[in-house]
């Protein structure tokens, strides 16, 4: 248990938190509507009835914008910061999951051209993780680490 305490206070002071916290909150964000939508169409959900439907960029273009507002604004608190990265993986899901809608301007979500969606979340997590890799072994703490532990071997 203490272990995990020690992990979870060294994560926090990570400069690094904020983009695991993106990373993260993309990939679940993700998974989540993906469940929800194929829910939806099974008929196990209910799903938007009449002439108008909200798809779910709307609410994720709201929220990467949020969240960019916030994060310039306040970008001197950590606790704000921890928030727009949620908000931000959170948004990004939400609009890069409907990728397909943005190229052909119609509804394509469970069509063949629906997979450029998929294709899109595949290469932007990817990037997040990247991202997050090259910046912490761009630090070298990671291989002083390394050193410490082959030296006391």
């Amino acid at each position: 248990m203490r272990f995990l305490v020690k992990t979870y206070h060294g994560l926090i002071r990570n400069k690094r938190y904020t983009q695991l916290l993106v990373l993260l909150s993309f990939l679940l964000t993700f998974g989540a509507v993906r469940a929800i939508t194929h829910l939806q169409r099974s008929g196990l959900l209910p799903n938007q009835q009449g002439a108008l439907h909200i798809h779910h960029l709307v609410p994720g273009i709201f929220l990467i914008l949020l969240s960019g507002y916030i994060g310039i604004s306040f970008w001197h608190n950590p606790k704000l910061r921890f928030v727009t990265a949620l908000l931000f993986g959170i948004g990004a899901a939400l609009t890069i999951d409907e990728f397909a809608l943005w190229l052909f301007l119609e509804d394509v979500y469970w069509t063949k051209q629906g997979r450029n969606s998929i294709d899109a979340v595949i290469i932007v997590a990817i990037l997040f993780t990247v991202s997050f890799i090259l910046s912490e072994a761009h630090d070298h703490k990671w291989l002083k680490r390394l050193q410490g532990k082959l030296q006391g071997l």
